[in-house]
This record gives C-alpha cells, structure tokens and sequence, in this order.
C-alpha cells in the first residue's frame, strides 16, 4: 500500500475526521479528513483479492486513526452492483458484479466492526453525483447526473438533495440502445446483456473491440465517432427520463479530447428539438459537462457520504 499524500492539521484538533473510500474496479482510494480542503492522509492501491484489498483498506484507516485521532464516520462509494438497503442483511455487500471474485463481498462489515463508527454505503457514481453538487460541477442543480465511462459506465442521480435508490439503484450502464449491426458488428461485452450501452460503449468494450486499449487510438480513429453516437443515444435517453439540470460526464474513456463535442452534437441531434428549455438550447456546453472535481469527484463523493452520515 503506497501512502501518496499526508497534510498537516489545517483546521483544530476539535474539528471532526471523516474516512472516504472510493472502491474501484481498478483501484482503491482511501482518504481521511475534515473537508475537501483538509484531507489529513491519502492513498491508494490496486484492486486484487477481496480480502487482500480489503485489509488494505482497514489498515490504512487503523494506521489513520492512530495518527490522526478517532473517525466520526466512514462513506464508501463502490463498484457494484451493491446493496444500499440499511435494513438490509446484504447492505453494505457487493452482490452481483461481473468483476471476478468480488460477488457477494462485504466491504461496510469489517469497517464498522473495526472503528465502531457509521459507515455510509452508495455505488461510486451516486458518490461522485454527490460530491460534484456539494462541491463541483452541479452545485447549482437540483436534479443532477453523474455517469461516468471507464472500464464500464454506470451513472448516478441526486434529486433535490437525495440520492436516488428504488429496488436497488440506477444502472445506466445497462439500458439498451439501438445497434446497427451491420455498421457495428461488434456483439458487446457485457456478462449479462451484451449488447447494453456498457457492453458497446464502455473502455473494456472498446479495447475488446479494437484490441487497442483506448487512450491508445488515435483521435481519427473511427472507434470515436462510434463512441460519440452510443454515447449520445444513452445520454439523451437520461436526459428525457430524470430531466436534470445537468450531466457531469466522468471516466477515462471521457476525458479523450474532442469527444464531449461530439457527443453534445449527438445528443442534440437525438433529442431533436423535444426538451423545450433555454438550456436546452445552442451547444449544450452548459449541459453536458466534465467533473469539476477531476478524477476526485468520487473519494470526495465518499467523504461527503461520511459527513451526512455522522451523528450530529
């Protein structure tokens, strides 16, 4: 485990600690400290064996605490798909991912059991939504969407302050989408489905496609213009059903230059005039957007996580 960052005490020792974890795919980022702008320790490392990842995960907060003082709350925001029912007997499990080995694991029970505080639990992409409308990209809205496109594509929706959950919480990685078979005989990757926006659109879905991983095709390759249009038809599908004042597109994959352009272009051209609002109108600049936190939308989402969750 490699300690990437340590800040001294910016505010007073009475000021409380809260514990962050972004539990990704790929990696793991774990941070402790007051506020977004007094992180007190930070690290980060790769995402192996459960049990290996998941004593990293423990040790960092333990080594944290010894240092730093007690944690009034943990927030994790993870890959899923997960259970975020509290009275639940799976919450705070990891359920049914296509990530191997990772089904059915617990990641909320052995931090609760080790420190004793709350640990709020969320997927990665309801995290990030969250910290981009406290502190980012979405601190004007009221109905905001974080969807984020990497290794897979998931979204998350904050609704007039609530994240949103029904009998689990949104996939938006798995609507289905149009698929011209003939111009894109790809048959997707996706364990379940195919085919679904993550399965056509998604980095890994890109790199099986094209045996090149993405950041190494080149901007004139065709695998963007492909991108740009799957993208737009999944983007403008979120657009009609939740209306959100904004879409925060994060990811890897999004951060290729050019392709927001050409998505916004897409997207308008897919709703075709339907969503009749001023913002709705002209270049879609102010609509689909990049993280105004970076790549620390999602531990900052986990913080903030942790902050409403701690006892008042």
């Amino acid at each position: 485990m490699t300690k990437l960052k340590t800040q001294p005490d910016a505010t007073s020792h009475a000021s409380r600690l809260y514990g962050a974890v972004e539990a990704g795919g790929t990696k793991f980022v774990c941070a402790v400290g007051t506020g977004p702008d007094d992180i007190r320790a930070e690290t980060k490392f790769s995402t192996r064996e459960p049990a290996a990842t998941i004593d990293d995960m423990v040790r960092f907060f333990r080594e944290a605490t010894e240092h730093h003082g007690p944690i009034a709350a943990i927030g994790v925001g993870s890959f899923g798909p997960i259970d975020v029912h509290v009275d639940s007997a799976r919450f705070g499990y990891i359920t049914a991912t296509p990530k191997p080995n990772w089904s059915d694991t617990d990641l909320v029970g052995p931090l609760a059991q080790e420190f004793g505080s709350p640990v709020a639990f969320d997927t990665d992409v309801n995290a990030a939504a969250l910290g981009e409308a406290r502190w980012g990209a979405g601190r004007d809205c009221d109905v905001l969407v974080y969807l984020t496109v990497g290794t897979g594509i998931g979204g998350g929706v904050l609704h007039h302050g609530q994240l949103l959950h029904g009998l689990v919480h949104p996939e938006m990685g798995h609507q289905r989408i149009p698929h011209d078979l003939e111009r894109d005989p790809y048959p997707g990757n996706c364990r379940f489905h195919k085919d679904c926006l993550e399965g056509l659109a998604s980095g890994a879905a890109m790199e099986d496609r094209w045996q090149t991983p993405s950041e190494q095709l080149g901007d004139t390759h065709p695998a963007w213009e492909l991108e740009a249009d799957y993208l737009g038809l999944g983007i403008a599908n979120i657009a009609v059903m939740f209306s959100p004042n904004r879409i925060v597109v994060g990811g890897g994959v999004a951060k290729h230059p050019g392709l927001l352009a050409m998505v916004r272009d897409k997207v308008a051209d897919s709703l075709a005039g339907y969503v009749k609002h001023p913002t709705m109108e002209g270049d879609l600049n102010d609509y689909i957007v990049p993280p105004g936190l970076h790549d620390r939308a999602g531990v900052l989402g986990a913080l903030a996580l942790a902050m409403d969750a701690a006892p008042r």
